[in-house]
Order: C-alpha cells, then sequence, then structure tokens
C-alpha cells in the first residue's frame, strides 16, 4: 500500500514541475511577444539646441540667433489663441517666422516682481533642462519661450491614453521622466545662481504644472516665477509665500508649528526652510508619474527605501536631490539590464 502511494507520490512532484515550468514559459513568450510590439526604451537625447549664451534655434531653424528683443517681439510675433492663464501670467500659442511659441504676459501688476524674477532666472539658467528662452520685453512685460505642444506634466495621463502615444506608456518611459525630475531638482539645488527652492509647489497639481512635457517625452521646467535662493552659510533661509500652508503634500517644515497651541498664522513667527522641501514631495510625485504599468510594482519596490529617507521629518536627515537621482538612474539601468538578460535566457 505504502508503494504504491509513494510511486504515485514521485511521479506527482515531476508531473507539478512540468506544469509549473510550462506556465512560466507561456508567460515568458507572452512578455517577449508584448515586448517585441513595443521594444523597450532608451535613454533619449534632449531636443533642446545648443547654443551660445544669449541665443536660441527653434523648431525647424538651422541655426541660432540671439533673442528676440522688443521691437522684433512687436512687430513679428503674432498671437494665435489663449492656451494658459495663472495669477502671474497669460500664454498664449502664437507664431514667429512660421515657427509656434508661446508668448507670455503679465496677467496683473500685482505680480510684476514674480513675473521679473521669472524672467530672470530664465535667462540665468538657460540649459537643456529648462525651457528654451526665445525672447523678452520688459516694457511690455513679455517673454517668449519655446512652444511644447504636449503641454504639462499634469496632462501625461491623458496624453498616453490617446491612441498614437500609447506605445509610450510603459515604466521604462515614465521612470526616465522621474529621472528627469529629479535631475531638474539637482540643477536647480546646485545652479550657477545658487541654491534655488521650488516655491510653486503647494499641492501636486500645482507641482506638475511647473513642467512640460516635450515632444520626445522629456521633462523641462517653465515656471521659474517662484525660486527663492537658499543659502545656509549667510542664514538665507526661505518662506514659500505669506499665507499659511496646509495639506500633506507640503514638508513638515512648511506647516504652522504653532497650530496645536492655537495661536493663529503669522507670517512674521513662520520660520525658514531650505530645499529639503522639494526632497519631500519627490515620492508623491513619482508615484503620480509612474501611474499604473506593468513593472510599475517592481519600480515603487525598489525605491522604497529611498523614498522612505525622502519622507524624514526632520530635513537634515533627507537625501539631496543627486543621492536620490543616482539610485534612479541605478534601478533604471539594472531593470533594464535584467529585462535584456531574462529575453536572451529565452
Amino acid at each position: 500500500m505504502s508503494g504504491r502511494n509513494g510511486s504515485s507520490m514521485s511521479h506527482g512532484f515531476p508531473a507539478v514541475g512540468l506544469c509549473l515550468a510550462a506556465l512560466l514559459l507561456s508567460n515568458a513568450l507572452l512578455y517577449l511577444y508584448l515586448e517585441s510590439l513595443h521594444p523597450t526604451d532608451v535613454l533619449l537625447v534632449s531636443s533642446h539646441a545648443s547654443c551660445e549664451p544669449r541665443h536660441f534655434k527653434t523648431g525647424t531653424m538651422k541655426n541660432c540667433i540671439p533673442w528676440l528683443q522688443c521691437s522684433q517681439i512687436n512687430a513679428e510675433v503674432r498671437k494665435l489663441k489663449l492656451i494658459g492663464q495663472g495669477a502671474v501670467k497669460k500664454v498664449h500659442l502664437a507664431e514667429w517666422r512660421g515657427q509656434k511659441v508661446a508668448l507670455s504676459q503679465l496677467a496683473s501688476l500685482d505680480y510684476l516682481e514674480d513675473f521679473l524674477h521669472g524672467v530672470s532666472m530664465l535667462q540665468a539658467l538657460q540649459g537643456p533642462q529648462v525651457v528654451q528662452l526665445v525672447g523678452f520685453c520688459l516694457e511690455n512685460r513679455t517673454q517668449v519661450t519655446e512652444h511644447h505642444p504636449l503641454g504639462s506634466l499634469l496632462n501625461l495621463d491623458i496624453i498616453l491614453a490617446q491612441e498614437q502615444h500609447q506605445q509610450h506608456n510603459k515604466w521604462q518611459m515614465r521612470l526616465r521622466l522621474a529621472i528627469d525630475y529629479v535631475s531638474i531638482l539637482h540643477y536647480l539645488h546646485d545652479s550657477p545662481v545658487g541654491r534655488r527652492v521650488m516655491c510653486d509647489s503647494s499641492s501636486l497639481e500645482k507641482t506638475l504644472t511647473q513642467f512640460l512635457l516635450t515632444s520626445d517625452f522629456r521633462l523641462v521646467v517653465n515656471d521659474l516665477d517662484a525660486l527663492p535662493e537658499v543659502d545656509q552659510s549667510r542664514g538665507l533661509l526661505v518662506k514659500c509665500g505669506h499665507r499659511e500652508l496646509t495639506g500633506d503634500f507640503v514638508a513638515p517644515e512648511q506647516l504652522w508649528p504653532f497650530i496645536t497651541k492655537g495661536k493663529p498664522f503669522s507670517d512674521n513667527l513662520m520660520p525658514g526652510y531650505n530645499e529639503g522641501t522639494d526632497i519631500w514631495k519627490i515620492p508623491d510625485v513619482t508615484r503620480f508619474l509612474m501611474g499604473r504599468v506593468p513593472g510599475g510594482d517592481v519600480v515603487h519596490f525598489h525605491l522604497f527605501q529611498i523614498h522612505e529617507e525622502c519622507k524624514k521629518e526632520d530635513p537634515k536627515l533627507r537625501p539631496t536631490a543627486l543621492d536620490v537621482l543616482k539610485v534612479y538612474q541605478s534601478v533604471y539601468s539594472s531593470m533594464v539590464r535584467d529585462n535584456a538578460g531574462f529575453r536572451d535566457m529565452l
């Protein structure tokens, strides 16, 4: 009796093993089929033109030319339609010599200082991670920048749901956007004009509107109207606005510290803070960027530890943007390498 049972069990184990192997092989073949339909993305080179300082090249232009000045903007830039409006600026899609550009104009004199700050930051921070400046006219309170038809990062899921862009809706592209985002923070925290903090980031939605999605699915920072400097060696800290900030998205040090004591908010008594506020927000932005795509859960697993560090209550214990960037790049490279190795093994 026991001999027959033993014989039955000895035949049962190989059968189960074969079934499991067949299941794994079928899943692997399905994975490879889907990958063949949409090959693994590779890191793309930024389309930002390489021009000498105070020059630009956009659209189909072959050569770089100096930034447009007031006379050229007034005579040659033609408004087409309103495409955005905030407290500081109204933004029109416009045309200049056959090229589509974005024409921004001051919306209210109450925000003149913010507008001028934004123009100065655009001039000082020109590079691959910042929207390209085409020209400006301080007399008319206008600026002209490169137009990116996909719009702000807030539109990401809507864009990727469109049939012509669905092939990009994969963890590779989404993680690459997160890398771009953290890379921009690193650039701002170590910029040519000092350590800058993104203050227009009191909510996830507001933060996402600060970035534009390029046609090759990269990110550039676009709105630099609220980019104060931090220099702790000079005791220079920042406060983002003069009103009380609330909610879970902002960093703990941005919240009114005396709320539990019943003391009403006072801007004069509110302590300043540094670029650690940008680090606190990274996990929330990346969670949005990753969306819900196959492989996204694996990305979140690999980023869990660095995201835990970003959410430290004490800003001194949080990593720098460079620390986070290195982890993101490492995770991207290792996952792409693992995927390639898995295909080779099959």
